[in-house]
């Protein structure tokens, strides 16, 4: 064994089996994978151990997960924060039922021991069931990779270089007027293999990083206060993301991020706009045209469109966090459901380059691809697992299971879902010239939708008002309120791909016990004609 195998997984036990868990001792060894022998070997240790006990189909993932969260406030370090985990899942179909255990105790005694308790509980359960599971045809993909194509890890980069970083936003803020600023860069990596029965052994590096930081002024005289969050989105990239490429123009003023993010012109241009938030007029209530940056519409498309496209919130399986879905499947088999305009298409897709939900395989080893689930504003499709893909009438699964560890039961999660840019050359000074009254927003902030996802309220970071065509200056306490079907109807423009950017979020919620997974949204700036707008604003 080599020697970051042994810091990777522990100590050898001679005769009784291989590996006892270990920290590591050196930031190198930190940065590489174990061996992929050693972890083929591991995983055929646990599927022939389940398959011994009864199983009829078996698969195992060994997951190395890293995360660091780097933190500061004005002139100090806040937090540093560096976890990781590793260990070993179980997931077996005995007796027609799902068993599922996991250890990271990775001896030979303890993964045999564990793929008889999945076994176990796998047949416990079949005692329950009304249904036995049903499995989309998978084929084995052998020995296969992928890796995330990040430019520059940001595991290698030194704590120093981070917090000189931060430091440095912040500063920028303080000397601009700020009275308070807190910055952080948060940074995953993903070390998965997966194996199962039907041949399969799947190697993959997955990372994702997010800067991020918020801005605050307090108006002396009334001790009234306004923020502006960055607008950054999290992404599934490397640490170049906060290395501008100054080849790459930016897009308008206001686009700071496309395929880099430029932090400290983001922050400059925050600490402006806080102080003119303070004075900004409130907005009067009443129907405008909306125009909505990617930075803000991107968490009314995971809210409004990604949710209650789950297959599982259709068919009431699944609950938590703000319920089930309001479009069940007799709108889907209908046909003919008008979900939006002709303009709105939305596609499930994990291969999307620089997302966060970019993967080559999902976690029960299904190659990823695209699909409709919006098709010129009908509803054609949902996001559905191996063992959900019969309810719909498929032949596969479209790939959409994902667990937050290697200790927790991989279930159907969100892809990235996004909105296809516009098909004819649209620019966004193109919509504000053509808008005689409305609002341009930016930047996710509050935000609230019922339990079948289908009325929502949603505000903004900034929001600009349009007059005659001519954006006249900031609003304050703006929020749009729609239902789903009225809101994605009224989309009577979508600018094009020039514009397509991310936004996602790193900690979308769901299930009991709950898990998180980072997902991204594609779009382009969308305008929507007539949609009610309230004043949050509150009088003391």
């Amino acid at each position: 064994m080599k020697r970051r195998d042994f810091l990777y997984l522990g100590g050898i036990t001679a005769g009784a089996g291989l590996l006892k868990p270990a920290r590591l001792f050196a930031a190198e060894e930190f940065l590489m994978p174990a061996d992929l022998a050693l972890k083929k070997r591991l995983a055929d240790l646990a599927l022939n151990a389940a398959t011994s006990k009864g199983a009829t189909y078996a698969d195992v993932r060994i997951g190395r997960y890293l995360s660091q969260s780097v933190n500061t406030r004005e002139k100090r370090v806040q937090n540093i924060s560096n976890t990781e985990t590793n260990g070993m899942g179980i997931r077996v179909i005995a007796n027609g039922s799902w068993g599922f255990a996991s250890t990271d105790d990775l001896t030979t005694d303890a993964i045999a021991r564990t793929a008889d308790l999945a076994v176990q509980i796998a047949k416990f359960n079949a005692k329950l069931l009304e249904e036995q599971v049903q499995l989309a045809p998978q084929k084995g993909y052998g020995n296969v990779s992928w890796k995330a194509p990040i430019l520059k890890n940001a595991f290698e980069v030194s704590l120093k270089e981070k917090v000189d970083l931060l430091l440095h936003v912040n500063d920028i803020a303080l000397q601009n007027g700020a009275n308070f600023i807190n910055s952080s860069i948060s940074c995953v990596n993903e070390q998965k293999y997966f194996a199962s029965t039907e041949g399969s052994y799947i190697d993959q590096d997955v990372h994702r990083i997010w800067p991020t930081f918020t801005v605050t002024k307090i108006d002396a005289a009334s001790g009234k206060f306004q923020t502006r969050n960055a607008l950054s989105a999290p992404m599934g990239m490397g640490y170049e993301y906060l290395i501008p490429d100054k080849k790459e123009e930016l897009d308008g003023i206001f686009t700071l991020y496309k395929k880099r993010y430029d932090i400290l012109e983001d922050v400059r241009l925050a600490t402006k706009q806080v102080s003119e938030k303070l004075s900004a007029k409130p907005v009067e209530p009443g129907k405008y045209d909306l125009i909505l940056d990617p930075s803000n519409l991107f968490l009314t498309i995971h809210e409004s469109v990604g949710h209650p496209t789950e297959l599982d919130r259709v068919l009431g399986y699944e609950a938590n966090y703000a319920g089930t879905s309001f479009l069940t499947l007799d709108k889907w088999k209908s046909g003919n459901f008008k979900f939006g305009s002709d303009l709105v298409n939305f596609v499930g897709d994990k291969t999307q380059v620089g997302s966060l939900g970019a993967v080559g395989y999902d976690d029960e080893g299904v190659q990823c691809g695209k699909w409709d689930i919006i098709k010129d504003g009908v509803l054609v499709n949902y996001q559905a697992t191996r063992d959900q893909a019969h309810i719909l009438g498929l032949k596969a699964s479209q790939g959409c299971s994902y667990a937050d560890s290697w200790k927790s039961f991989q279930f159907q999660r969100m892809p990235n879902v996004s909105l296809q840019p516009g098909k004819s050359a649209l620019k966004v000074a193109d919509m504000i010239k053509n808008t005689e009254k409305g609002i341009y927003m930016f930047g996710r902030n509050s935000y609230s939708i019922d339990q079948q996802r289908y009325n929502f309220q949603f505000s903004a970071q900034l929001a600009f008002e349009i007059k005659n065509g001519q954006i006249v200056g900031l609003l304050k306490d703006a929020a749009y309120q729609a239902n789903t079907q009225e809101f994605w109807n009224s989309c009577v423009a979508i600018a094009d791909e020039s514009d397509y950017r991310y936004g996602g979020t790193f900690s979308d919620g769901k299930g009991q016990p709950g898990q998180v997974s980072a997902v991204s949204h594609g779009c382009a700036t969308s305008k929507f004609k007539g949609v009610n707008v309230i004043n949050t604003g509150r009088k003391l």
